[in-house]
């Protein structure tokens, strides 16, 4: 589970180079920011003619930095709101994660980074680290499991996003003529446009790809500057949102993060293509539900247990998971692929385009076995008195989902910039894009624990009882919207700004499905009024 990939040193440059717009170009610039023309040193002026026989000093030149001296503390504080005008009975947003509380307050997150980034112009050997954490209702989403996951009962939650450490070794060859950079940890992941902190978007809402794809890593990344144009990027990890060993990693596989990276026009134009494959279905670690007051089928155990799935607006009743696992697979083979091409050009000085698409795999979901469809196992195990169907080895049939997101970003001034966002997201079985209500609904499910208020479309039961099972969902989003950084009336301290982001946005469905939540059920649409406010600050 969206997620940035900027290194220590994109941050920095990306902060004195580029608007926030430029994301992919920024994961680009992690490999080689001395690439991009803002961030040369200025050329030394032409030295005066010198008379014979007189002395005269040169310019005098900076001692270079310490290691601590580049050592930087900051982060943000962000809160929004989400107004959907569809009024939704279970107040939930559909498609959205970090805005998915319609109508009301949200404190997004608190987000402090401690970091020493590597020195782009390194010539030798050079060493570095970050460290960025987060408190807030965003990190319901950002757990690695096993850390922290289960710390504050309640919507605020507390965890780390990176912690990590970063070498630049001057490795170089015929295939490394900048050398190689690595980096060992936990970090984000490397897919897709849009990232973690919100400060390094242009909106507000997120699109579904990231949404729905992956957010955090761990393991260790390896990126060979092949070339000034040219990056190869390497990796092993656990997993999506996981960290190492159990209850961190949810199966006992590790996966590849890589790509290629291109930087082109002087750095105007920037292309990543990025891959992010292996297991990510959980064990079952309760496939019975005995830690849960929920039978199988949803039915309570004793009249005290949860609701019955027939109760009105019980999660359940809206298309409930219920089951802590729907893969009947070995889930250390079952792959899952989160693949990324993600284009960046800066066409002027002000404009820039961003193109984000996105194709994702899952191999070992939809089961069925000996010629049983999955939709009919419920069925089989009433008439046989078993839970036989379900929990046997089971043939994969797998799901699929792709997109492409169109962003455009004109600075009108330094005050005001216009951005626009157009995406088109097919989820094929209706696997990928889900809700998760409750407190621990994402690490509930990705832990492989019962989740009876998690919400998919896929299982045919509640709401969703009268669609075909296993069917698809074609989504459509426009947003529109600014990014406002006002001038501070007076100087705060450790205070660097104003960030306020309003936005109009409006979902449909183009093939006639309803997975939108309106006040008396379901809508094919959705249309929502959303803002949020950030407050930079920097402690060194």
């Amino acid at each position: 589970m969206k997620w940035p990939y900027l290194s220590t040193v994109a941050a920095l440059s990306l902060a004195t180079s580029l608007t926030s717009a430029a994301h992919a170009q920024s994961k680009l610039m992690e490999v080689d920011p001395t690439l991009v023309e803002e961030n040369q040193p200025a050329p030394p002026s032409a030295a005066k003619p010198v008379k014979k026989g007189k002395i005269v000093k040169g310019p005098a030149v900076a001692p270079t930095p310490a290691w601590i001296d580049t050592l930087t503390i900051d982060g943000y504080l962000e809160g929004g709101v989400a107004v959907n005008f569809n009024q939704p009975f279970n107040k939930l947003n559909w498609g959205h994660l970090y805005t998915d509380r319609a109508n009301w307050p949200t404190f997004n997150g608190a987000l402090l980074t401690v970091q020493r980034p590597l020195d782009p112009k390194a010539e030798g050997y050079d060493f570095g680290f970050k460290f960025q954490g987060m408190i807030g209702e965003d990190m319901r989403y950002n757990h690695y499991l096993g850390i922290l996951d289960y710390a504050i009962r309640s919507r605020t939650q507390i965890g780390p996003i990176e912690a990590n450490v970063l070498a630049h070794l001057p490795w170089i060859s015929p295939i490394s003529e900048g050398g190689v950079d690595l980096k060992v940890g936990m970090f984000v992941t490397y897919n897709g446009a849009e990232v973690i902190p919100a400060k390094d978007n242009l909106f507000y809402s997120h699109s579904y790809i990231f949404n729905f794809g992956p957010f955090l890593h761990t393991g260790a990344m390896v990126t060979t500057h092949v070339k000034p144009w040219l990056d190869v990027y390497t990796g092993v990890t656990s997993g999506v949102n996981t960290s190492l060993g159990w209850p961190g990693d949810n199966n006992a596989a590790a996966s590849f993060h890589g790509g290629f990276g291109f930087n082109l026009l002087d750095g105007n134009l920037t292309i990543m293509a990025i891959t992010h494959t292996g297991p990510e279905n959980q064990r079952q670690t309760d496939p019975l539900g005995v830690g849960w007051p929920v039978g199988f089928t949803g039915v309570p155990f004793t009249p005290g247990g949860w609701p019955p799935p027939t109760t009105a607006g019980w999660p359940l009743n809206q298309g409930g998971f219920g089951t802590p696992s729907l893969c009947a697979c070995d889930v250390n083979t079952a792959i899952r692929s989160f693949n990324n091409l993600t284009t960046t050009w800066k066409a002027t000085e002000n404009l820039t385009f961003i193109t984000d698409i996105s194709f994702m795999l899952e191999s070992g979901w939809n089961n069925s076995s000996f010629g049983l469809p999955q939709k009919a196992w419920a069925a089989a195990n009433a008439i046989t008195g078993t839970g036989f169907w379900g929990t046997a080895p089971a043939y994969p049939m797998g799901a699929r989902a792709f997109g492409i997101a169109q962003y455009f970003s004109y600075k009108i001034n330094d005050i005001f910039k216009l951005n626009g966002r157009a995406e088109f997201f097919r989820d094929n079985n209706n696997f990928f894009v889900s809700a998760y209500p409750g407190y621990f609904d994402a690490v509930n499910l990705a832990h492989g624990f019962w989740c009876p208020s998690c919400i998919s479309q896929n299982l045919g039961t509640g709401l969703y009882a009268n669609r075909p099972v296993y069917s698809g969902t074609s989504y459509l989003a426009f947003t529109l919207g600014m990014t406002i950084t006002p001038e501070l009336p007076v100087k705060l301290p450790y205070i660097t700004g104003l960030i306020i982001r309003p936005e109009l946005r409006w979902d449909t469905t183009v093939n006639g499905t309803t997975p939108f939540f309106s006040r008396s059920g379901l809508s094919s649409n959705q249309g929502m009024f959303n803002m949020d406010v950030i407050v930079p600050f920097t402690l060194l």
